[in-house]
């Protein structure tokens, strides 16, 4: 049996280099690193029982030096080191030996710096002092079987592959030359022996069809061989637009081999397949297309070009294979690393889970889009189906991007995979559903919230990426003017109030909240929060999840943890009456409280809690502070040089920017920022704390216009004003501000 053919029948197996497992037949080598020897005997006694090689350094050069000359599969090393830390030794081990697994320990209450190096994919594990012996040997041994899995996959792509090449090769050969066209014009005296002897020889290096070879080296023009196969041959010519091809038919014949040969089936009548053919001359295609359809075949001409346009229509214009669309998100991960985290009190079996969703192209593609996402750091991802294709959106810095487009063919599969992982109901195509799914990479657990929406196109599939390892923001870093960082640094060390934080979604309230948090973090207190899904890992706060499907919403949960003597809670979102009494009640019994709402400015952040139904003094004695905000992207350091704008920008930015003394910023594109002058994110922000003089007329129930002619003679900065300073210091530019804001002028 030929190599080809033991792809196919099973009968021959594919040699894959015999070193594969080698090291499963040798002795793991293990390197702990620590700068106390008492630690690192410890750390030996861990592993005396254990079948593995322990070498030991105690500092960062010591190490470096040991794996030049031994790798290790498995290391573990101590945070706070003289010289070099832990956390910098992992990330340059990874640079160096990438496949070797790197632990860190660590006693340090250093947290932002751990998980920076977790997001940096320089740890693959982090571990408390003291540890526990068992969970230590636990930890490295499935750390060594990921060790096995990865080399084991590595081997197992390259032999992929080789095994593609060949079968492309394979492919290649297939390719019919049976033709009769370049033997009918020879005859008719359009092709002499010559260019019928170099057509031939074509054939064989370039692999490519007869007509095509004719066209491309100008030996007879393409309208001229129609005319004479439907004069001579009585072929019928026929307008490909008259034709809707359906999705049953099209599955006949695959897109890539149609591109290739220059067909596309248009109609079946009975038995019968009418086919579109740029060569109705080739026997071979024609009985190889017999076979393969199992359908008696009709050919009728059309001409090349519009052949592959009604291609485009029928599969899509990019007819991306699995490889290929890997290929292009440029993830270096194993798609199959992805792990779907199941709740484990969802009454739900893993078999039921997965019935019916086991085709892996549509597995791998789903893989390979989140795995990209997250890789570039998207907080959505948009599947739209379109006409003819199904367009992969990522928003990244709050711009959608378009990444890839695929076979429309593949929608349905693609978003029964989705609503699989989501729990959703994969029958349910009518209406929309809403659902989370919990993946967890080899580097970080990552939260994705799921919405589908029935379109006259398809299902629409948008999902909101939530990463549990980000790091919280120090209040310094938010980019609040000085001023006004002050006074929010007063307001958040009182005890008791409510402080909002305001804006559409994805505008960064959350982590500003958490920011806040953190600023005024104590362990002589007791932290709640209540999330839809928690974003953030705080380690001093108790953290609950909302499980609307089983009853636990805001309101429910809300009432539960005011009897678990909380001083600070922050509640994910103020969204009906229910939640926003509790949530101002407790305000006014001495908790603190911080909470977001989706309104527009501070002043309709009053406007809505009205609307909710709360009293105007309840109002008025709970709130502490407002912070409206958006999230804009920030001009690249690298290429950022001063310019003129355009009259025009200045015009509908409004009086506040048309000062001629003014200098503003922005980015002319280069390397570091892929020309797009644009680099990261930061936030404008609306800050209102309300005077004596406001809480006064707010338990009046004054009307929303008088509170906002009051805050603004108390000097209120606006969202224009904060992104007017920061347009001003060269830190965003106009554009954004017209594109977040929208025009000032009118």
């Amino acid at each position: 049996m030929s190599k080809f053919g033991s792809l196919f029948l099973g009968g021959e197996q594919v040699d894959f280099p015999e070193d594969m497992l080698a090291s499963k037949a040798d002795k793991y080598r293990i390197l702990l690193v620590d700068d106390e020897s008492n630690i690192l005997n410890a750390l030996r006694r861990v592993f005396r029982q254990e079948n593995y090689e322990v070498l030991t350094a105690m500092n960062a050069a010591d190490a470096l030096e040991i794996l030049s000359e031994k790798p290790c599969q498995f290391m573990i090393t101590d945070y706070k080191m003289p010289g070099m830390t832990g956390a910098d030794l992992l990330r340059k081990v990874k640079q160096l030996y990438p496949d070797t697994i790197r632990v860190l320990l660590t006693g340090q209450a250093d947290t932002d710096a751990v998980m920076a190096a977790i997001k940096d994919g320089a740890v693959y594990k982090f571990i408390l002092k003291p540890w526990n012996d068992d969970d230590l040997r636990v930890t490295v041994a499935l750390g060594l079987e990921q060790y096995d899995l990865k080399l084991e996959n590595d081997k197992l792509k390259e032999a992929n592959n080789k095994n593609t090449q060949e079968l492309d090769m394979l492919a290649k050969l297939t390719l019919s030359h049976r033709s009769q066209l370049a033997i009918m014009l020879n005859k008719k005296k359009l092709l002499n022996d010559q260019q019928v002897q170099k057509l031939y020889q074509l054939q064989q290096t370039k692999k490519q069809t007869t007509l095509k070879i004719i066209i491309e080296n100008a030996w007879l023009a393409e309208d001229k061989i129609q005319k004479i196969l439907i004069k001579d041959f009585m072929f019928e010519k026929v307008d490909l637009q008259q034709y809707q091809v359906n999705d049953a038919l099209s599955s006949l014949i695959p897109g890539s081999f149609c591109r290739k040969q220059l067909i596309v089936p248009l109609k079946q009548q009975g038995r019968r397949l009418i086919i579109a053919m740029a060569d109705p001359m080739d026997e071979g295609l024609i009985d190889e297309l017999k076979f393969t359809a199992g359908l008696e075949l009709e050919p009728v001409i059309a001409s090349s070009k519009e052949i592959l346009l009604k291609i485009d229509q029928v599969y899509g214009q990019s007819e991306l294979s699995v490889k290929e669309i890997e290929s292009v998100m440029g993830t270096n991960e194993p798609l199959d690393q992805i792990e779907i985290v199941i709740d484990e009190d969802d009454d739900i079996g893993i078999e039921e889970l997965l019935r019916g969703t086991d085709e892996p192209p549509a597995i791998r593609l789903v893989n390979a889009i989140m795995m990209e996402a997250i890789r570039l750091g998207a907080s959505d991802i948009h599947i739209q189906p379109r006409t003819n294709n199904v367009v992969t959106r990522f928003r990244i810095d709050g711009v959608l991007e378009d990444k890839l487009q695929f076979p429309i063919g593949l929608l349905m599969s693609l978003v029964s995979r989705i609503k699989v992982m989501a729990e959703l109901d994969i029958t349910e195509r009518r209406r929309p559903q809403d659902g989370r799914i919990t993946v967890k990479t080899p580097l970080r657990i990552v939260d994705l919230r799921i919405s589908t929406l029935p379109t006259v196109n398809g299902e629409k599939v948008v999902m909101r990426i939530l990463d549990r390892s980000g790091n919280i923001q120090k209040l310094k870093d938010l980019g609040f003017e000085p001023a006004i960082e002050h006074r929010i640094d007063n307001v958040i060390r009182k005890p008791q109030g409510i402080i909002l934080a305001t804006g559409p979604t994805g505008s960064g309230k959350t982590t500003t909240l958490y920011s806040l948090m953190q600023h005024i973090a104590s362990l002589e207190k007791n932290y709640i929060t209540v999330e839809d899904p928690v974003e953030y890992y705080f380690e001093l706060a108790g953290q609950v999840m909302i499980k609307e499907k089983i009853g636990l919403d805001f309101a429910t949960v809300l009432r539960s943890i005011l009897r678990q003597d909380p001083d600070v809670i922050l509640i994910g979102e103020i969204r009906d009456i229910e939640t926003a009494e509790v949530a101002f009640h407790a305000a006014l019994t001495g908790h603190q409280v911080f909470s977001t709402l989706h309104t527009n400015s501070t002043m309709d952040t009053l406007a809505r809690l009205f609307d909710l139904g709360l009293k105007p003094y309840v109002v008025a004695s709970a709130i502490e502070a407002i912070i409206a905000q958006r999230l804009v992207r920030k001009i690249c350091v690298h290429c950022k040089v001063e310019y003129s704008p355009e009259p025009e920008l200045l015009e509908r930015l409004g009086p506040l920017f048309s000062n001629d003394s003014l200098s503003f910023f922005h980015g002319k594109g280069c390397v570091s920022c892929n020309n797009t002058g644009l680099s990261g994110r930061t936030a404008i922000y609306e800050v209102l704390i309300p005077s004596k003089i406001m809480r006064q007329e707010m338990a009046t129930e004054i009307s929303i216009l008088n509170l906002k002619e009051l805050a603004e003679k108390e000097g209120i900065r606006t969202l224009v004003d904060d992104a007017r300073r920061k347009a001003i210091d060269g830190e965003i530019p106009l554009k954004e501000i017209l594109r977040v804001l929208g025009p000032q002028s009118i």
